[in-house]
């Protein structure tokens, strides 16, 4: 073999090395990256839950109030109608 065709596969390995360790960089930054999205959607989707669990209490005591009113606004609309 040639002192240079060594020196070309001396290089070729160098960068195939260099290559090899930026690809597991890579990969290593894609694999946290996944788990912190979804750590991020599981914080978001479990705030809308936990607000929701909260705030459903209200949100149903709203909603008879509104039934209650309108049924008290339809029953005194009936006393002023004429048969």
């Amino acid at each position: 073999m040639q002192p240079e065709e060594k020196e070309m596969l001396k290089k070729t390995l160098e960068l195939a090395q260099e290559n090899n360790k930026m690809l597991h960089k890579i990969r290593h930054s894609l694999f946290w990256g996944r788990i912190a999205r979804i750590a991020y959607w599981l914080i978001i989707i479990g705030t809308a839950v936990g607000v929701y669990y909260y705030i459903s209490p209200f949100i149903d005591s709203a909603i008879n109030a509104y039934g209650n009113v309108k049924g008290d606004l339809k029953s005194f609309g009936d006393l002023f109608k004429v048969n």
